[in-house]
């Protein structure tokens, strides 16, 4: 009788003990990119990713990336989520958006209490919680929580989330809102309603959800203003995720699809400028025109400038964070308004691009056109309205008092 030897073999490595780090969860992005760009035109037609998608970000953990580590998640950084989000837009920017948004949500999910947390991510580290802060809803005190009725709008992700946070406004015995708050339902108690008819961002999804007399236990409510303030009941984790600033944090997390969709347009019209002509000139390309030159620069810069501009804003939010101090308003309001400045100059370095690709980008067959319409949707999101963002921090630099948003 023969044996056979026993052989060396280490042993298993529980997977939510292994972390990958920032750059290796955007390595996992960037290989997801040819799959994205084949899907994208499909992702825009049928108004929402596909499964193939969601099952590919699923096996690659970018829906984890600020789940908290004792659950499985990643609890990464808000640089990492930037830099993620913007490598799956240069594939396809509802793709882009829709992990950006899933991962705010998740991170919210994350500042409730721990049985909230629980209940969210306990079973499921890859749970998907979509969101909108809006009070478009009812409340009334029930025991041990509250009923919900409400409406809320444009939230991303919606037919493939599995939780939703919406905004509720509480109320006294009389009727009377007393507070603002966010209410953590599982997406089966809620109705799904297709609404999200509009020209860009087409495959977010961003449909509306509906709650008819939902019932939502205390520990899944929890106070907007409290938040803002760095009053939450999570515990901080070992990272500080979740001690960073609740506003800015909003302001900035969306910023890194646009910034991927930008990158996009300027790698296709660079590449094709090599090849292409400028009509009724003697320009063989595109490459050999000095306008064309100096408008590419242009747009390079500007977006070289929206990317300096929103890492310095995430580097100040993971600095205070890791290092367990509380960002000054000042800072809080800056890093809003660098939020929007950088998308302001992304939404013009795409119109110059749009100049050097001329009257062919808007051809339904050609990328540009949807990358346009995506970019000029997502820039107008109102967590980071420049116009908004400028006259916060202008006050703040003025010593002016006035406050026009708690959101700062």
């Amino acid at each position: 009788m023969t044996t056979t030897p026993s052989r060396s073999v280490p042993p298993a490595v529980p997977a939510a003990s292994v972390t990958p780090t920032g750059a290796e969860l955007v390595e996992r992005a960037e290989a997801l990119r040819p799959l994205l760009r084949e899907h994208a035109p499909r992702i825009d037609a049928d108004r929402r990713l596909t499964d193939e998608v969601v099952d590919e970000l699923t096996r690659a953990g970018l829906f984890r990336l600020t789940v908290p580590r004792r659950f499985g998640g990643h609890e990464t950084d808000v640089r990492t989520l930037l830099d993620v989000t913007a490598a799956l837009a240069e594939g396809d920017g509802s793709t882009g958006w829709v992990v950006a948004v899933v991962n705010t949500c998740n991170w919210l999910a994350s500042l409730f209490p721990e049985q909230a947390q629980e209940d969210v991510f306990g079973a499921d580290p890859d749970a998907r919680v979509t969101g909108v802060f809006s009070p478009t809803a009812t409340s009334t005190r029930a025991e041990g929580g509250w009923r919900v009725s409400g409406r809320w709008y444009y939230n991303s992700g919606a037919p493939h989330s599995t939780w939703a946070v919406v905004g509720i406004p509480l109320t006294d015995a009389e009727g009377t809102v007393t507070d603002q708050a966010m209410a953590l339902i599982p997406r089966p108690e809620l109705r799904f309603e297709d609404t999200w008819f509009v020209a860009g961002m087409r495959g977010t999804a961003s449909n509306c959800l509906i709650a008819e007399d939902v019932f939502v236990p205390e520990h899944r409510v929890m106070s907007v203003p409290g938040a803002i303030e760095g009053d939450v009941p999570a515990d901080h984790g070992p990272t500080g995720l979740y001690r960073i600033a609740f506003a800015p944090f909003l302001a900035i997390g969306l910023a890194g699809p646009q910034l991927g969709l930008a990158r996009a347009a300027l790698k296709l019209v660079t590449e094709k400028a090599v090849t292409k002509p400028i009509a009724y000139t003697y320009y063989g390309t595109q490459a050999e025109s000095v306008g064309v030159q100096m408008q590419v620069a242009e747009a390079a810069l500007r977006i070289d400038t929206a990317e300096l501009h929103v890492h310095r804003a995430v580097a100040d939010l993971d600095t205070a964070a890791a290092r367990g101090v509380t960002l000054d308003d000042l800072t809080r309001a800056r890093v809003r308004a660098d939020a929007g400045h950088a998308i302001e100059n992304l939404l013009s370095a795409v119109n110059t691009l749009l100049d050097v690709h001329g009257a062919g980008s808007f051809a339904d067959a050609n990328a540009m056109q949807r990358i346009w319409r995506d970019l000029s949707v997502a820039g107008r999101h109102a967590a980071s309205t420049p116009a908004v963002g400028r006259e916060i921090y202008g006050k703040l630099l003025l010593g002016v008092e006035e406050r026009i948003t708690p959101f700062v």
